[in-house]
């Protein structure tokens, strides 16, 4: 009575250490495809979004065509009433 005992209890172990290690292995491969979606949408964001200093730089340029834009305005208002 005693050796079955021992041999159903091993059965047991066994069964739950099985369960549990399929219950990891299932987690672990989850975990590591959530890890490559996260790296991709890094990507994604950083590929779709601009940074402060590219806004400033554009900004920047716009700022200069407009102030030529605005000086020849003035030029040409200046010409026609002094003409």
């Amino acid at each position: 009575m005693n050796q079955e005992m021992l041999l159903l209890w091993n059965a047991v172990l066994s069964l739950a250490g099985v369960i549990v290690g399929l219950w990891a292995k299932e987690k672990s491969a989850e975990l590591a495809r959530l890890g490559i979606l996260l790296n991709k949408t890094r990507e994604e964001v950083a590929r779709d979004n601009v940074t402060q200093e590219e806004v400033d730089r554009i900004m920047a340029h716009i700022d200069q065509r407009f102030n030529k834009l605005e000086s020849k305005i003035d030029q040409l208002i200046q010409g026609k009433i002094n003409a």
